[in-house]
């Protein structure tokens, strides 16, 4: 009925890729330019990002607050999948903890 299609409605279109590593510095701006392509084609208000592949370095979380900041600006949150370890652990020495939520 109506009501299910209301609630269908308002649940949030999520789109799902994968970043591979090592990421370079060279690397980012191609990277983002090719994120922010997806996302603005989407419409999507949630990203899964799945990190599995990628290096535990500053320039990978670099890269990573990056996508989050142009995910912003279209409406949309960056949630991280398969992080390592080293990973979380480094995003949360950075201070980025609770940008990045596992779903």
């Amino acid at each position: 009925g109506p009501i299910t299609f209301a609630m269908a409605a308002h649940e949030p279109q999520t789109i799902r890729f994968a970043i591979r590593g090592p990421i370079a510095p060279s690397d980012l701006p191609g990277l983002g330019n090719r994120v922010c392509a997806v996302l603005q084609s989407s419409e999507a208000s949630v990203a899964l990002v799945d990190v599995s592949g990628v290096g535990t370095d500053a320039v990978t979380v670099d890269a990573l607050a990056r996508l989050q900041l142009a995910a912003r600006r279209r409406r949309c949150r960056v949630r991280l999948r398969h992080a390592s370890d080293e990973l979380r652990e480094l995003v949360a020495f950075m201070g980025l903890a609770d940008v990045f939520l596992d779903q």
